[in-house]
């Protein structure tokens, strides 16, 4: 993954020894935090749904939904189990209502160990700093959840054939690439993969940090 800074050697190690557990997930803590959270209850999550915080990390939108989610419901994945702990650890009201076990290492969007009756699953400014290859290998593991209603994400995307080429500058300034961090893409290429993957895609108006574009996924069929 060119351009990622994830894949560097000690990466997170350094960081969470610093104290930098919230500053390596992107930055803007407290708003990003909430307008994912705000997201998913206009999507219609309620606290007995069971969420699957994909790309997780030091629970920045964990720690928002573990107090209003029923106990047990939340589980959450990342490439790295030790950011997903710091958060458990520094950011947790109540680090009681999360067991651990539910913080699951996992670099290759397989979700091994999370339970069937995931409802809802979210993926907030994860695939922008992965190729699509991550995004096609996350929608195909997906389809394994038989009562996932619901799963959202977020992507940079570029207008035209000829601007998703280059890097191309998005509506507040970041410059986002085809072939490296932060990646875009067009969106007649995520709808076809969403389509091969067994999704339809509903585009969110939404305004998101950075230019994001939000996608709410549901299995192919499900829309009468």
């Amino acid at each position: 993954m060119s351009g990622n800074p994830y894949a560097v050697p000690d990466f997170y190690a350094t960081a969470i020894a610093a104290g930098r557990h919230r500053d390596i997930v992107g930055g803007r803590w407290e708003e990003t935090g909430r307008i994912a959270f705000a997201l998913l209850k206009d999507a219609g999550v309620m606290p007995h749904h069971h969420l699957l915080d994909i790309g997780a990390g030091a629970l920045r939108l964990g720690c928002k939904l573990v107090p209003y989610l029923d106990a047990g419901h939340y589980w959450a994945t990342d490439a790295s189990r030790a950011i997903l702990l710091a958060g458990h650890r520094m950011e947790l009201a109540q680090p009681e209502r999360l067991d651990p076990a539910q913080l699951i290492e996992d670099a290759d969007f397989a979700f091994p160990g999370v339970p069937q009756s995931i409802t809802h699953a979210i993926a907030f400014a994860v695939f922008p700093h992965l190729t699509c290859d991550h995004l096609e290998r996350a929608l195909t593991s997906l389809r394994r959840f038989p009562h996932l209603e619901r799963f959202l994400f977020t992507v940079f995307l570029a207008p035209d054939a000829q601007a998703a080429g280059g890097p191309y500058r998005q509506p507040d300034g970041v410059v986002t690439h085809a072939a490296r961090a932060p990646f875009h893409l067009l969106e007649a290429q995520l709808h076809e993969m969403a389509a091969r993957c067994g999704w339809q895609l509903e585009r969110s108006g939404a305004m998101l940090p950075r230019g994001q574009v939000l996608f709410l996924a549901e299995a192919a069929g499900i829309r009468g």
